[in-house]
């Protein structure tokens, strides 16, 4: 066991306004695993008061999920609470039956998941999962409690909330189904709300918005909130205070802006140095030198458009609407824009996945447009993908040896077994895995190693395009740091153009050359990331930079330097 946070790890300041609605004191959460108890929280003290908002924050595996669901004992079966204490108010919470703490759970604690498609029952209407929250613990019944459930939409931001309390979750978008989940956590008016990465899915002005309506009702009810988030930035715009995390154990507290601008713990200032839109300069490399004139681009987009029928829609949906790009060797060409904004459905045109319906894709020149069949393989080896869910893109039935190899055999690539062996290890030492990793599966994986995997497929076949679907939101910055890295080191290498789809416009400014700024299926504004950034000529464009958390102040084409 390691000892207690010293107390110069501490900035000054950082004590809470009044007394405590939630207290922690020495609270340790073990794990079992393959036969031994792994340390996950230790001995952390945390008070949070009336009206306060504390984050935790902290890279995948530091805890914050696991003191999170110690506020309402929802921990993993293989998971206890070895010592301490978890108070709210009067009640003792480690040692409160099932019983009482059925009555605290929505009703005293609500909580706001990280992803509201696998916490919202897809199959009852989001009015019905709403009213439950209040029928459950005798808030209201009947008529009663589907008006209430409407109001609480309402006020939850989502318009003709009367209407839409009869729909079903796959028929609200991300940000709303976010505050559905808001309306239902706070709908008994709880005395602590905790927010679990609530937004870190979400593009930035949709996760403003779901963000401002929280603050509003929190505030208007008097809750506390524990928000819990691996982005610093977010931490200090919206946090009174921040406690960081780091295996387990409190490493440093104090007030939000003063952790940011005076960390005094070497790990708060690693987090610090990898936030892109804090510390971090441009890691874009710069293209090689080949001329006067630029080389011949990889892929070219020539005013595509697509088109989807969607039902109880009279007219089609244009998801892309006359968009053209071009993507060279050795360069990064960044997609950015909302949700719905046409981003992924571009990428999937890029990919031939799927057919526009006006316009042509050129891939060396050659229209692939309409290109089927085995005629197709040559610009299947040529161009790769690599998504944002490493959890998701790879087989959890196979080793890492054979997702990587797997590309090699579809393509009669190789020499056999033994050739495709050495291939894969190649990989793995070119994404900066050991060897040893081969014979491991997905789930004995972190989620930066997993999405390390997917890159050593998408390079198996030696590609000249990737295509990258917003390929870092779902990663922590540390591990984000580390792929971002990974990702102009191998472009610096190989020559590799990118196509780059992300909603993160701070991680954008970072590695792409060239942007693209879409909305409603149209480019509204491209250029260079230094005159996009700094001189956006589209409201849309300013309205996006405007809603990155800290974006009060920038230098000259360089990181978000924040006002404080």
């Amino acid at each position: 066991m390691t000892a207690p946070v010293p107390a110069e790890a501490t900035s000054g300041g950082g004590a809470p306004p009044g007394p405590p609605t939630l207290r922690i004191r020495g609270l340790s959460v073990v794990y079992r695993a393959a036969g031994r108890d792994v340390t996950a929280v230790d001995r952390v003290d945390l008070d949070l008061a009336a009206g306060e908002t504390v984050a935790v924050v902290g890279a995948s595996g530091s805890g914050k999920s696991t003191l999170a669901g110690c506020v309402n004992r929802l921990l993993a079966e293989n998971a206890r609470i070895t010592q301490g204490s978890v108070r709210l108010g009067d009640l003792e919470l480690t040692s409160a039956p099932e019983k009482v703490l059925r009555q605290v759970r929505g009703a005293r604690v609500g909580m706001v998941p990280q992803d509201p498609m696998t916490n919202l029952d897809p199959v009852a209407t989001v009015g019905a999962q709403i009213a439950e929250a209040l029928t459950v613990h005798g808030r209201a019944r009947g008529r009663a409690a589907r008006d209430e459930a409407a109001a609480l939409l309402a006020r939850a931001g989502i318009d003709d909330a009367a209407s839409r309390c009869a729909q079903y979750p796959h028929e609200f978008s991300g940000g709303m189904r976010q505050r559905v989940l808001i309306a239902m956590a706070l709908a008994c008016r709880p005395d602590v709300l905790v927010a679990d990465e609530p937004t870190s899915a979400l593009d930035v002005t949709v996760q403003r918005l779901v963000l401002d309506q929280m603050a509003e009702l929190t505030r208007e009810m008097g809750t506390s909130v524990l928000l819990i988030t691996h982005d610093l930035a977010l931490a200090a715009e919206r946090a009174d205070r921040v406690v960081v995390l780091h295996e387990g154990r409190v490493v440093e507290t104090g007030p939000a802006r003063a952790i940011i601008a005076e960390a005094r713990h070497p790990y708060t200032r690693r987090l610090v140095a990898a936030a892109p839109g804090i510390a971090r300069p441009k890691i874009a490399p710069v293209p090689r030198p080949t001329g006067h004139e630029d080389p011949a681009p990889l892929l070219e987009l020539r005013e595509v458009s697509k088109e989807y029928r969607v039902r109880g829609r009279r007219d089609p949906l244009r998801a892309v609407d006359g968009v053209s790009l071009s993507v060279l060797p050795g360069r990064t060409v960044a997609l950015v824009g909302e949700s719905g904004s046409g981003k992924s459905t571009t990428a999937r045109i890029a990919l031939r996945l799927e057919d526009c319906d006006a316009g042509a894709a050129y891939f060396d020149a050659t229209d692939i447009t309409r290109t089927r069949g085995r005629r197709l393989l040559p610009f299947r080896r040529a161009v790769q993908p690599v998504f944002q869910n490493p959890y998701a893109s790879l087989d959890p039935r196979h080793t890492v040896a054979r997702i990587v190899a797997e590309p090699l055999r579809v393509h009669g690539v190789g020499d056999g077994r033994a050739g495709h062996r050495a291939a894969v290890e190649r990989l793995l030492d070119q994404v900066a895995l050991p060897a040893g990793y081969a014979d491991r599966y997905p789930h004995e994986l972190s989620g930066g190693q997993r999405q390390r995997v997917a890159l050593a497929r998408a390079l198996a076949l030696g590609p000249r395009l990737i295509v990258l679907d917003e390929a870092v939101s779902a990663l922590d910055v540390l591990v984000q740091d580390q792929i971002l890295d990974l990702m102009v080191d191998l472009q610096r290498e190989l020559g590799l153009g990118y196509l780059f789809i992300s909603h993160d416009l701070d991680v954008v400014r970072l590695v792409a050359h060239h942007v693209l700024v879409m909305r409603r299926g149209r480019v509204v504004e491209e250029g260079v990331p230094e005159a996009i950034f700094e001189r956006p000529g589209h409201p849309y464009t300013r309205a996006l930079i405007d809603a990155i958390p800290g974006s009060g102040a920038r230098g000259a084409c360089g990181p978000r330097r924040p006002p404080w």
